[in-house]
């Protein structure tokens, strides 16, 4: 693996689209973040997007709401012959207040980390050109 680890980064605005639950979006949402950061991993490492294989662990450690913004990240953590080992974590960084007003929000003094997780993607030999 190279000395600097390889990571991906994205920040996104919930929309009102992205709740399933009446205010909170669904874990599924935070789990598709999580799969585009592994894919970006797998493009910077290999040159293929790769298949994400699956998650060790999952943790949902706060509720996402329609209007929040987070702060995603991944790196890549270990590496197989095709599997690459990576970590994700996504933090709520801003926040709607629909008890101030329609267009209301905040961004938060600290940080909210509120998913994390441990996933496995896979990139077969014959595919990975950055080696």
């Amino acid at each position: 693996m190279n000395e600097e680890p390889i990571t991906a980064l994205l920040r996104v605005r919930v929309g009102h689209e992205d709740a399933h639950y009446g205010t909170i979006a669904s874990g599924a949402y935070v789990m598709q973040l999580f799969g585009d950061l592994a894919t970006e991993l797998t493009m910077r490492r290999d040159g293929d997007q790769g298949l994400l294989r699956a998650y060790e662990r999952v943790e949902f450690l706060s509720p996402v709401r329609p209007g929040d913004v987070l702060e995603c990240a991944a790196t890549l953590v270990r590496e197989g012959k095709t599997s690459r080992g990576f970590e994700a974590e996504a933090w709520k960084v801003a926040q709607a207040r629909p008890d101030l007003g329609d267009s209301a929000g905040d961004v938060l003094e600290e940080r909210l980390l509120v998913a994390r997780a441990v996933g496995t993607t896979v990139v077969p030999s014959h595919l990975q050109r950055n080696g």
